[in-house]
């Protein structure tokens, strides 16, 4: 009698683990009530990529990982607030299509998801933000859910190509967006070559590919992972309400020097159409600051700035 079901049970195992790989597919009914459920077999790389950060009690540490692990914080963290938000969600400028594949690509090595799956859930977010149909609201969800619990769930492993029919045209993009894998995978052996190679030429850094490893990918993705999210739980929680707006976003300095400016939060949903996010000169955005420098080298174009009219409707 049971035979049945433990075969369909083996068949859906099977299909999610798959998944890990290849995200296309069927997943669970929008009406399927575990379909807000955390999948944990689906999630096991997430687990485990945190996990492998307790890799640096065996591997130690060493000047040229943390340097590694840094510079990879940075140049993805960018390519995340310039590209995955302000461009591909909100396309406030425009760049060539080369430009565009390789902050994709860029991206996509940070765990993630693809450009496409990211843009359509930021659409979202901004459309229903701070109700029952935005997943990451820390005044409807609570802390943990908003942080990250939303992000394993199989509604939200969904790409919904209807919200980005812009960006879907591209077959790069929706490679990326399937093989959401691939990049990070790419990075992490090529991060392990590099320790390996550092090792043999230059053995005075005291590096290795197990060290490499662990800090160049685990602990620098992890921690980009966390500061990316903190927008979701903690700028709909902490800081100030520049703009009236009719969602609980919050404007916090020490998160936007931690995402290179994505903290300035309630200006960036009063306003969401600007490239910029720190609406007044003193408010630091690292990402505004990279993507002026990318147009005066003509990467980037047609920047779009914050209206007079904005600042007018300010509280202060």
């Amino acid at each position: 009698m049971d035979m049945p079901r433990k075969s369909a049970s083996l068949v859906q195992s099977i299909h999610r683990l798959r998944q890990w790989f290849d995200t296309d597919g069927a997943t669970l009914s929008e009406d399927d009530p575990r379909a807000d459920r955390i999948d944990w077999l689906r999630a096991a790389p997430f687990m485990a990529m945190h996990l492998a950060c307790l890799g640096v009690i065996w591997v130690g540490v060493s000047p040229i990982a943390v340097i590694v692990a840094a510079a990879l914080y940075a140049v993805r963290m960018f390519a995340l607030t310039g590209f995955y938000h302000r461009y591909f969600s909100h396309r406030t400028f425009q760049t060539s299509r080369s430009v565009q594949f390789l902050f994709a690509l860029i991206g996509a090595s940070c765990v993630q998801r693809g450009p496409l799956w990211w843009a359509a859930h930021h659409r979202n977010h901004h459309r229903h933000a701070d109700t029952t149909r935005d997943p990451h609201s820390p005044g409807v969800w609570g802390f943990l859910w908003s942080h990250v619990g939303w992000f394993l769930t199989p509604r939200n492993f969904r790409t919904d190509l209807s919200r980005v029919p812009d960006l879907a045209k591209y077959p790069e993009l929706r490679w990326l967006d399937r093989y959401d894998i691939a990049i990070p995978v790419v990075l992490a052996v090529g991060l392990y070559a590099l320790g390996v190679l550092l090792h043999h030429v230059a053995p005075q850094l005291g590096t290795g590919g197990g060290q490499m490893l662990i800090w160049g990918f685990f602990v620098s993705t992890t921690v980009l992972f966390h500061a990316t999210v903190t927008i979701n739980s903690l700028a709909h929680r902490f800081g100030k309400r520049r703009f009236d707006t009719r969602d609980d976003s919050r404007n916090n300095v020490w998160l936007a020097l931690l995402t290179f400016g994505e903290g300035w939060h309630n200006n960036h949903h009063f306003f969401p159409g600007s490239s910029r996010q720190g609406f007044r000169w003193w408010e630091v955005d690292l990402t505004w600051y990279g993507l002026k420098l990318m147009s005066v080298l003509g990467l980037v174009r047609g920047l779009k700035p914050v209206p007079a009219w904005v600042l007018t409707k300010a509280r202060s």
